[in-house]
Order: C-alpha cells, then structure tokens, then sequence
C-alpha cells in the first residue's frame, strides 16, 4: 500500500522528519507538513528531501510533493485549510514533557487539546479516512508497570491529562462521527535527528559534550521504556496501513524496563567509546509529576499491527553519540 495525501502536524520535528524520511522511502509522493517552527527546524527537513514552503491561501486540493505550511495547530481555520486533499493526518504537534507542563499547565491545555480538537474536527469536516494521535503512558499516571490498554488513567501531570483529554476526543470522534482514530502511546523515544528535543538522551548527550554536568532527578532508580526512533517509525507506517483498527490504542515501546542509572551508565560507556571523557553527574531533587516506574506491554501491537521493537538500547545509543558528535564537528551543536 503507498500513502501519499498524508498530512503531518509537527512535520519539521524529530518524528515528523524522520516519517518523511521514511514514507519517502517506501515511495509516497505527497505528503504535506504543518509546524509552528517553536521546536521543529527547517534545516531538519532540508537534510532528508526537497520540499516547498506555501501559504494556506495558496492550497489547492491534495499535496503536491512535499509541501510545507508555517503555522499553529491552534488555529481552526488554519486546520480546515491544510487537510483539504488529505486522506490521513499523523498528529505529532503538541507540547511535549511533563516539565514544560508544570511551569505552565495553561499553555499544554491550549496546545494539546485545543490542537488536537482542531485536527479532529479537520477530519470530520474533510471526510479524512483515518486520524493517528501521538500519545504516551503519561495518561496513565503511577501503576504498578507494564502499562497496557486496558489500565484505567489516572495522570499525575498536567501533560498526561492533556494527553488523555486527546485520547478522550479520538474515541468520541470514533464513535459519534465514525472517524477511524487510532491512538499510539508511545515510550521515551531517541535516535538520530533528535538534536532540538530536550528528552533525556538527547539533553544528556549534549551535555556531556558540552563538558556540563548531568543531572539526574531523584536517585536515578526510577524507570523508562526507552524506543529507538526507526522502531517507532516502524510502527506508525504500519498503524497507517492496517485495517479494522479504528478506535484502538496501542502501546508502541520495547516491553523492556531501564532505570535511568543504567540507561546513564551504558550511555557514559558509549560516550567515552566514542571521545567524551570526564563526565560528571549530579542527583537533583525528585521532579514534581514524574511516576517512579514506565514501561509498556507491547502484545496487542505485536498481535494486531504485526510489529516489534527490534533495536537493542546498546546499538541505539551508540548510533545516537555517532549522530551527536557528527553534528558538533560539523558547528551545528
């Protein structure tokens, strides 16, 4: 199956380039990208195909090649005009963390869920056939790990509960006006093209090569289920190929626990492996919103998507260092 006529929010970000990348790949022609350019960067795009960059009063119909529109996922009107032509929506834009939430839940309200109705209420005014949301184990909140789909949310962020608000709204949009939503929960995701995310592989690589400390919040026992980016990629492509999902969540993550103290460990390995000495680290207070425990059962992805994580966190993070340091050798750090 090829999937062309796909519009992805947040399209110059981390995610959003590398399924470009990816669906370029795989020989899709049309895709049509929206992003604020808040996080996401236009060099990003650059590196991975030519695109052309339209104002929304200049689209006509479906995408032609990649096509690049500047704007904010708040905006409804904007929404309406960028899906015209579209029959799949990939939606990445969002306030991301469960730190930026806490310095200002009103602003994660706003992005989150009032981007996300935007793109919802897109579908159902254009007839768009399918609508993938990019979630996490936020709207979860502390369980007893591994989450899956059928736990009942109990967010203890302002992150999670916009994310669940999110999720809220697929599955009314599901089931009130049939949209064929499916909901990607996805673990703490890193890899190469990550250099403007502040997750915390991507934020510690750069401080170590940076010669700052790193630190760690609480005693570092506390757990993640880390996901290296082609896996995730893996998984979206094949949320958009596969039928009778709709309405569905998916926990898209490796099914394999790691506290931060061993993800540093191997991480600080890797590091020295590849030129970065005298790494210092630092234990901060515990982070108000943070869960002690985060990894994810990936079952129902294997049985209903046909998909598995594949990449070990030790071939990933060597990768990831290899990516890094090519970016400060070449100043771009």
């Amino acid at each position: 199956m090829l999937i062309n006529n796909v519009l992805i929010t947040g399209g110059c970000g981390f995610l959003g380039v590398s399924l470009v990348n990816k669906l370029l790949e795989l020989g899709s022609k049309n895709i049509r990208l929206i992003d604020n350019l808040s996080v996401g960067n236009i060099k990003d795009l650059e590196q991975v195909c030519n695109f052309t960059e339209i104002k929304s009063i200049d689209i006509e119909g479906s995408p032609n090649g990649v096509e690049l529109i500047v704007g904010d996922i708040q905006d409804i009107n904007l929404a309406r005009k960028v899906s015209k032509g579209i029959d799949l929506i990939v939606h990445f834009a969002a306030n991301t963390g469960v730190g930026p939430s806490i310095d200002n839940p009103r602003d994660d309200m706003l992005v989150n869920i009032e981007g996300t109705f935007n793109y919802l209420e897109a579908c159902r005014i254009n007839k768009i056939s399918k609508f993938i949301f990019a979630s996490s184990g936020a709207p979860i909140g502390e369980v007893d790990p591994p989450i899956h789909e059928e736990l009942a949310p109990h967010p203890v962020s302002p992150y999670g509960a916009s994310k669940l608000a999110g999720e809220g709204y697929c599955s009314a949009y599901k089931n009130t006006f049939d949209i064929n939503t499916v909901i990607l929960r996805f673990g703490n995701v890193y890899g190469p093209g990550s250099i403007h995310k502040s997750s915390l592989i991507a934020k510690f690589i750069k401080k170590a090569i940076k010669g700052d400390v790193l630190e760690v919040y609480g005693d570092g026992t506390q757990t993640r289920d880390f996901i290296y980016i082609d896996d995730l990629i893996d998984a979206i492509i094949l949320s958009l190929k596969t039928n009778n999902i709709s309405g569905e969540i998916f926990q898209i993550a490796t099914n394999h626990e790691t506290t931060i103290n061993e993800m540093t460990k191997k991480l600080i390995f890797e590091l020295k492996k590849q030129g970065i000495k005298n790494i210092n680290l630092k234990n901060l207070p515990k982070r108000v919103g943070d869960v002690k425990r985060n990894f994810s059962d990936i079952t129902k992805a294997k049985k209903r998507l046909g998909w598995n994580a594949r990449v070990k966190i030790n071939d990933g993070l060597s990768k990831t260092v290899a990516y890094f340091l090519n970016k400060f050798d070449k100043g771009v750090l």
